[in-house]
């Protein structure tokens, strides 16, 4: 039996981080195809509703011991003493997902372990028929041929306001996308080269992403090289670099140099 045909019960981590996001996101791409677009706010709230109440279900049926921060349910401070707590972003990208013909939105699961810190994740992205996962994780990505310079992706909406001088700095391109998800993704794959944040994220933006893009063998790290916390009294990352390992100390420089007062 493959691992998308067995019972929950009997999945690891990582298989169940990829199956449930696959399940949500199939899901959340029926609930927009019935409803449409005509009231996009009634299908943001709708789709945010439907997507956590599968997740709290299906957690609370199969890993009933441990904790869950989620972007749609309150804060239970029992997940800091928790050993294990499932961090997830039920619908990762609401404006994107209720715009008509987009696909940069996603569905992010994630598990993270007081030992070890994330130990599995998954990134579904309904829309592109894809999710990316850590019990199978894609493959170190391949240089790009055709760019002149790195690819560096960015929020669509809230782009860092010093990102055009990153970009200078190393011969680079900005290229906006949507979700976090989506950014995460589109390196992952190789798409592009690096993803960069600065205004702040919570803690369930990017805990999916880079527990697979360190699956991956990408470089994870804060805007200064330091490394991501998860699961802290605050659930804020104040900062995120994403990016090809061989890049990141050409990007870790100009950003220091950028942003040097």
């Amino acid at each position: 039996m493959r691992p998308e045909e067995a019972d929950p019960a009997t999945r690891d981590d990582g298989e169940l981080a990829r199956w449930l996001a696959g399940q949500v996101g199939a899901a959340l791409v029926a609930l927009r195809d019935r409803r449409g677009h005509a009231d996009r706010a009634a299908l943001g709230r709708a789709g945010d509703a439907h997507a956590q109440a599968l997740i709290a279900d299906t957690l609370a049926r199969w890993r009933p011991h441990d904790a869950v921060l989620s972007e749609e349910a309150p804060d239970d401070p029992v997940r800091l003493s928790a050993a294990r707590v499932w961090i997830v972003d039920p619908l990762d990208g609401t404006r994107e997902f209720t715009e008509p013909g987009r696909t940069d939105w996603a569905v992010h699961i994630a598990l993270w372990s007081g030992d070890t810190g994330l130990t599995a994740g998954a990134v579904a992205l309904p829309a592109q028929h894809r999710v990316l996962a850590t019990d199978r994780p894609p493959p170190y990505p391949p240089r790009r041929a055709s760019a002149p310079g790195p690819l560096l992706t960015v929020s669509r909406s809230r782009p860092p306001a010093w990102a055009a001088a990153v970009a200078d700095e190393i011969g680079a391109t900005l290229v906006p996308i949507g979700s976090a998800g989506a950014k995460a993704a589109a390196v992952i794959t190789g798409e592009v080269d690096a993803y960069l944040h600065a205004s702040g994220q919570s803690e369930w933006d990017s805990a999916a992403p880079v527990a697979v893009a360190a699956a991956t063998g990408l470089h994870t790290s804060r805007l200064d090289g330091s490394a991501l916390a998860y699961n802290q009294p605050e659930p804020r990352t104040p900062d995120l670099l994403l990016c090809r390992r061989e890049l990141a100390p050409r990007l870790l420089a100009a950003v220091a140099a950028v942003r040097r007062p």
